[in-house]
């Protein structure tokens, strides 16, 4: 047999065994966007959702997320979920967006909700709307974080383990 021959045939052997091979190495960035959407919430606090269409720059931030974005009211409140699938720095703190929208955002301290969930809160304010915002994220496995980056640094040391969900709740000041 030519050593061309063998060449070939060890090369279509590699290549037979690759999907194998690589199956074993995936990595967790790709596990993780294979997460299977669960569906939004229908209630939050015992109050039902309501669906509200994303704006054109929500629509425009969602291009590329790695996960979901909704936008829910619960008849007093206005809601924002972001599923996400994997660590990412498109995962900001809400304030970051009250202020990109022309918001002064106070901060304020951390709220605790009739449940004994802790969420990091802030003020909003922009002409005469004044507005009080609450935001966490939790883990499928039942971790909370209140702050983004600490949910990022833990999430991508355990990338590819679920999915997290990312509520922001806003609710006008009178």
């Amino acid at each position: 047999m030519r050593r061309s021959h063998v060449y070939y045939l060890i090369a279509c052997a590699i290549a037979a065994l690759m999907p194998f091979v690589s199956a074993h190495f995936e990595t967790p960035a790709t596990e993780a966007a294979a997460a299977t959407f669960p569906g939004w919430p229908s209630t939050i606090d015992g109050r039902p959702l309501t669906p509200l269409p994303l704006n054109e720059m929500e629509q425009k931030f969602a291009t590329g997320f790695p996960g979901r974005i909704a936008r829910f009211s619960d008849g007093e409140r206005e809601i924002i979920i972001r599923w996400v699938t994997e660590a990412t720095r498109m995962m900001h703190p809400a304030s970051d967006c009250f202020q990109g929208l022309g918001y002064t955002v106070t901060p304020l301290a951390a709220h605790r909700d009739p449940s004994g969930s802790l969420w990091t809160s802030f003020a909003a304010t922009k002409s005469d709307e004044r507005l009080l915002v609450y935001e966490r994220i939790n883990s499928d496995s039942g971790e909370t974080w209140t702050d983004v980056s600490a949910w990022y640094w833990s999430a991508l040391r355990h990338e590819g383990s679920g999915s997290w969900w990312a509520i922001t709740v806003a609710e006008k000041q009178h």
